[in-house]
């Protein structure tokens, strides 16, 4: 008998006020990667897609109906919910608590739940996936069924067996991408997504991925899910995904929601031939790294292939954090990448983070030096976190206390004893964006005299806007010399 299999996520924008602010939300993209692979399988699927929703109490009426298993099963690849956000984790929770008497069994599968397996399990869920979930979720769903089902038998699953908690072996990760069947795209409200994104940003943008993992050992950086490793799409699958979405679903742009993307050697440059072939020409934004960038002809493929936007984790101006972070990369390559990525019509924006181990004064002043050199087209500031299975999170793991997870991305709580108080880091937090801001501004003025026909609304709103940031960052400076003393 055909199984109902309800799928749901636990990232709700509206309870990340940054975020929902932000109006940019892309649909889970790993719940329906999965959901593709279920309807393989002959599983009648039902979506409920929690990003747009305003309370978990949503879920009732697909509850009502018949539902055999609620698998509550999150974006990997987006990295709000790789962040492990408080405020999720009881989202996740409250959907437990109302499905708990309505359904067989309760099957979650997060970054946070991999790390936090016995906080799920108390809360009502029956099994946890630990890591990758398609295949391990297509194999328990299968022995489920099974009147002599042994849950010992399945590897990559944590289970409650009495009073103790069960962790099997790990699964091996997926090498083959390709043998998945393409995300269930038709199970999104696009309508909804398109509306919003019209509404505040006059374009519509859409995610895809192409790559599981990353190889580099940045000492804070968590891999729950896709651990230290790559794997790739082919350029083949991808491209074709992408003419898919901007014919039928009429998407204008693409987060490539990678770790690192293009790391395989001759893979962009495949891609844009791909892309070529189909007679598409998209926009979109990836993430990826400056010694990346800078290898063979990267930066010169990824701007025939349409390449609008790269985020670089830049992390920090000062050579001697870089290292303590095993970070991998030169100061040196920050300023070389950044230009040349300009210098071919393509925005750079950067991951910048403070507060790490024995970052000192100097170092923070490194930091917003090459900020003012390069002006980045943007940039995104955080403050070391400590997420489980990191060797910084070992390094620090006796200063936290019992909060040890940020309520929202807008948080940036300092959970450790750092050079400074977590007041003052808040407050750098303004300041690096204000005095980011009117340099922009600054640049932007310069421009509007050389070159009046070049200016458009959003610069002209940043020169207006000198006004209030040279004040504000000057007070912001006062408090953070005070603080630092």
């Amino acid at each position: 008998m055909t199984k109902n299999v309800l799928l749901t996520n636990a990232y709700f924008y509206r309870f990340d006020a940054k975020q929902w602010e932000n109006q940019r939300p892309y649909p889970p993209y790993g719940t329906i990667y999965t959901a593709s692979l279920l309807r393989k399988d002959a599983y009648n699927v039902t979506l409920f897609d929690t990003n747009l929703r305003k309370d978990p109490t949503e879920i009732i009426p697909f509850l009502e109906k018949k539902t055999d298993y609620l698998v509550i099963y999150d974006d990997g690849f987006n990295y709000l919910s790789k962040m492990c956000l408080s405020r999720m984790r009881e989202a996740a929770f409250e959907l437990i608590r109302l499905a708990k008497d309505k359904v067989e069994r309760i099957i979650i599968c997060s970054s946070d739940s991999t790390d936090h397996p016995a906080k799920y399990l108390e809360a009502g869920a029956d099994y946890i996936i630990l890591g990758e979930g398609e295949l391990t979720l297509q194999e328990l769903l299968h022995q489920l069924s099974k009147q002599n089902f042994d849950a010992s038998n399945i590897l990559g699953i944590a289970y409650q067996d009495g009073e103790q908690l069960i962790r099997n072996p790990k699964r091996p990760v997926l090498k083959e991408l390709d043998s998945l069947p393409d995300p269930a795209w038709d199970m999104i409200d696009i309508d909804a997504y398109r509306k919003i994104w019209m509404d505040n940003h006059g374009y519509f943008a859409l995610n895809i991925a192409t790559t599981r993992g990353c190889p580099y050992k940045c000492n804070w950086c968590a891999k729950p899910i896709y651990g230290q490793r790559y794997n790739s799409r082919s350029p083949k699958r991808v491209a074709a995904e992408i003419a898919i979405q901007i014919n039928k679903n009429k998407a204008d742009y693409f987060w490539v929601c990678d770790d690192i993307f293009g790391l395989k050697p001759g893979w962009v440059q495949a891609f844009q031939k791909e892309l070529a072939a189909l007679n598409v020409s998209p926009r979109f934004m990836i993430q990826s790294r400056v010694d990346l960038l800078l290898k063979e002809d990267n930066i010169e493929a990824l701007a025939a292939a349409g390449l609008d936007e790269v985020w670089v984790g830049a992390e920090s101006g000062s050579q001697k954090i870089l290292d303590a972070m095993d970070k991998g990369t030169q100061v040196e390559q920050i300023y070389t990448a950044t230009k040349l990525l300009k210098s071919k019509g393509i925005r750079v924006a950067f991951f910048l983070q403070f507060g790490y181990l024995d970052e000192q004064w100097t170092d923070i002043q490194k930091t917003i030096q090459m900020l003012m050199d390069l002006i980045p087209d943007d940039i995104g500031i955080s403050v070391s976190y400590p997420l489980p299975e990191t060797k910084f999170y070992d390094m620090v793991k006796e200063q936290l206390k019992e909060k040890q997870n940020w309520t929202d991305s807008d948080d940036l709580d300092m959970m450790y004893q750092a050079s400074f108080s977590p007041e003052f880091y808040k407050r750098l937090h303004r300041y690096v964006h204000k005095r980011f801001r009117l340099k922009q501004g600054w640049v932007f003025f310069r421009q509007l005299l050389s070159a009046p026909s070049s200016i458009s609304l959003s610069k002209l709103r940043l020169i207006a806007a000198m006004g209030y940031y040279l004040p504000a960052a000057a007070l912001d400076w006062v408090s953070l010399y005070r603080m630092r003393r």
